[in-house]
């Protein structure tokens, strides 16, 4: 099935539906336009958090995000955090979404959860969309697009919006490497080959960091959505529940993780959710070049944050086949990540080897 067969919206899955009257009677008193009826569909994208439409009356439309079901490491998808930044980024960076209302009464759906505007747009996954699929360039734009987004968000003064104390940035980096040997301890099921080597080397290699800003923490294509008429213009970056303050190049380390290009392994072609074939879309140097050109920083360590990011999604991969195997979710999609993660591993070795 390709991505403009697969829909965007779906009922929602059984195991990850809520009281939606109790709902409704919560929101009345809450959000402008929430007076009529309530109808629920589910975005079928995302392997993490959960993400509705709510459509009140048949015309006035917000997107509620709540964290997944049985999950394993609550910071990692906080919503608290997710609303204190949505509700000043948008000021100084254009492509945040707006927040609405933030409920920590896990009483109303069983989860904490946000209300959003509806952005409306492109996101691209594993196949390239109808819009885009004849326009030779459009890999190309929205590769720059991307990197040139990270940049301007990287410069975003985040002491003027009252983000100072967001996070720690100082020992960002080591906190990083600590935290997701933890989480690999904790959604651990069985050994997996070069895990060991990997943890040894990301302590062994730790730069220090000199230069700190805003971090999204999940940055990849699939996280933005573009304009359906200009794949060089970005409408939104979303998924922000991660967000702090840190080393930016972490973020960058993560973009290539989730990118792909000729010559990738299938395991790590099917990881980047980018489609897959003959497009024009950046290769890895491309992006860094673009990114030190805009940024003006040296990208000289970076290998080190490649690695980082390989890690880190690994773990995130192994906590989501953790709550498939344990019973928490019943999505299918989540039955074989554990063939991923070992790919990613011997990924993250032949990174470490400079190949």
């Amino acid at each position: 099935m390709s991505q403009s067969d697969t829909p965007e919206l779906i009922e929602a899955r059984a195991d990850e539906r809520f009281d939606e009257v109790r709902l409704r009677q919560y929101l009345q008193r809450r959000l402008a336009g929430a007076d009529g009826e309530m109808s629920v569909r589910q975005f079928a994208g995302g392997k993490a958090n959960l993400t509705y439409l709510l459509v009140f009356g048949g015309s006035a439309e917000y997107v509620l995000r709540r964290p997944p079901l049985g999950t394993y490491a609550p910071s990692a998808h906080d919503m608290g955090r997710e609303n204190r930044v949505l509700s000043v980024l948008p000021a100084a960076f254009p492509f945040a979404p707006r927040v609405y209302h933030y409920c920590e009464d896990e009483d109303v759906i069983g989860a904490p959860f946000i209300i959003m505007e509806r952005c409306r747009g492109v996101v691209v996954r594993a196949a390239m969309p109808e819009q885009f699929a004849m326009n030779a360039a459009a890999p190309a734009l929205m590769s720059a697009a991307l990197v040139d987004a990270l940049a301007a968000f990287h410069a975003v003064d985040y002491a003027a919006l009252g983000l100072s104390n967001l996070g720690r940035p100082e020992g960002f980096v080591r906190r990083q490497v600590e935290g997701w040997q933890r989480r690999w301890q904790a959604a651990k099921l069985d050994d997996v080959p070069y895990i060991d080597l990997i943890c040894r080397w990301l302590e062994d290699n730790l730069p220090v960091s000199s230069a700190y800003s805003l971090v999204h923490n999940d940055y990849k294509l699939d996280n933005t959505m573009f304009d359906a008429e200009d794949p060089a213009r970005v409408v939104a970056i979303l998924d922000w529940d991660m967000c702090t303050l840190g080393d930016p190049l972490s973020d960058l380390g993560a973009l290539l993780t989730y990118w792909t290009q000729p010559g990738d392994a299938r395991a790590v072609r099917a990881i980047g959710s980018m489609p897959v074939g003959d497009f024009d879309f950046y290769s890895r140097e491309q992006i860094l070049q673009r990114y030190a050109e805009r940024s003006g920083r040296d990208l000289a360590g970076i290998q080190f944050y490649h690695v980082l990011g390989i890690f880190r999604l690994l773990v995130i991969l192994q906590q989501i086949y953790v709550r498939y195997v344990r019973g928490f979710t019943q999505d299918e999609r989540f039955a074989e990540l554990d063939v991923l993660v070992k790919a990613l591993a011997v990924w993250a070795r032949e990174v470490m080897a400079g190949r």
